[in-house]
């Protein structure tokens, strides 16, 4: 029996799958040894196999699988000078074996077509074309898409996500925890940033040469929505968004270090066009499962907010950092998943020492049907609730979906890519 062949029955033993396997990858020049290694170890629902595909990858930030299998991961740090890394099984025995990089602006978003690869820099949306068996006839000279977006430095990715008639959303966050004014420390009003930042605007992805100025504003008050796709089955729009933070350090008198590390919310919404998640001067609390008014903007932890704005339909606890977003329509997984949400998780809970895992939500009929729950978990590699002498390995932020219905994730911290069977 060969060593992934012993890894994948211990895999499928006791309470939760265990990752002990690594295959290499192999550069198109070079090809390194391949090898096992046990120092990253996964938890994954019984009947779940975990294998790490990748690794010392870099900053890979979202990942994509085109419909031959082909992964393709955006880097928000050049490595070596090149953004984007793809990894390939050229011989169909279900082991990566050729690795290629290319692109020499770092982003996050990425996102294969049947005709295109899409990918983000922290301005701009490029797209390069595929022939006709899936290769990419010209990394060196992609076509831009739309250029401009602002970058001020802080939650400047631009994931971005299309749907079925061509149309782009783009994620632009904001660099401003709640739109404060540097010298009162109050509130802007109005916030001047909602014109250019703090929601989803959307332009045409087939359409070459656009700047921000072409496009419109889809959905504001959403202070950094890195979690977004397109939902194929209810044909509508769904983020993810990150909370502010600074309640105690700003406002001591109204909330205590341990209200700080409980609030606000990190959100799930279903958007339509027109929608306000409530940002900056709402925020979610998800204890009193209530949208509250900002103190910067008058509120005092218990005041409601006065605006009209959305409902999230589902609340996690704060700080989390749901950074990617995915709807599971796949066959390979049990039928509890179809249709259902998984969501990366980029940071942890001060508060409940959870953290740095992918969680599932169930859906039925296009909305929540139950608890959110962990479906991987120990990305860390040590426990959090007791941290003494832990080091950080990994730190899960993009999802992406096989042709065969495998689950990828990636890690921007370590530089790994897993691949989730059943």
């Amino acid at each position: 029996m060969t060593t992934k062949t012993k890894t994948k029955s211990l895999l499928h033993v006791g309470a939760f799958a265990i990752l002990v396997f690594f295959t290499g990858c192999k550069d198109e020049t070079k090809t390194p040894e391949k090898k096992a290694t046990n120092n990253t170890i996964l938890k994954a629902p019984s009947g779940f196999s975990v294998e790490e595909i990748g690794k010392d990858l870099g900053a890979v930030r979202h990942l994509t699988v085109a419909s031959n299998g082909d992964i393709y991961a955006n880097r928000s740090v050049l490595n070596e000078g090149k953004a984007i890394i793809v990894l390939k099984d050229t011989d169909d025995d279900g082991t990566v074996d050729t690795q290629h990089e290319f692109a020499d602006l770092p982003g996050t978003g990425i996102l294969a077509t049947d005709k295109y690869l899409y990918a983000s820099s922290n301005a701009a949306i490029f797209r390069y074309a595929f022939n006709d068996d899936l290769e990419l006839m010209d990394t060196d000279n992609p076509e831009k898409i739309v250029d401009g977006l602002i970058d001020m430095g802080a939650d400047n990715a631009k994931p971005f996500t299309i749907d079925k008639d061509n149309t782009l959303y783009v994620t632009i966050g904001s660099w401003n925890d709640a739109c404060r004014d540097n010298e009162t420390q109050e509130g802007m009003i109005p916030c001047p940033i909602l014109e250019t930042a703090g929601g989803i605007w959307k332009f045409q992805a087939n359409v070459p040469d656009q700047t921000f100025t072409d496009g419109e504003r889809y959905a504001t008050g959403l202070k950094n929505a890195v979690g977004i796709t397109w939902n194929q089955s209810t044909n509508s729009l769904f983020a993810t968004d990150h909370g502010r933070g600074g309640l105690h350090n700003f406002y001591p008198d109204l909330y205590s270090k341990k209200q700080d590390g409980e609030l606000p919310a990190e959100t799930l919404y279903e958007i339509k066009e027109g929608d306000n998640a409530g940002w900056p001067s709402t925020y979610y609390d998800p204890i009193q499962n209530k949208r509250v008014l900002a103190p910067e903007y008058g509120g005092d932890g218990d005041k409601e907010g006065e605006i009209d704005a959305i409902e999230p339909l589902m609340a996690f606890p704060a700080h989390l950092g749901p950074n990617d977003l995915l709807f599971y329509t796949g066959n390979m997984f049990p039928e509890k998943y179809r249709n259902g949400a998984f969501i990366a998780f980029h940071n942890q809970s001060p508060e409940l020492k959870i953290g740095f895992l992918v969680a599932f939500v169930p859906f039925k009929d296009g909305k929540p049907s139950g608890k959110w729950e962990i479906f991987l978990d120990n990305f860390a590699g040590y426990d959090l609730k007791n941290p003494e002498g832990g080091t950080l390995l990994h730190r899960p932020c993009g999802l992406a979906q096989g042709p065969d219905g495998a689950l990828y994730v990636c890690d921007d911290f370590g530089g790994s890519i897993f691949k989730i069977t059943y």
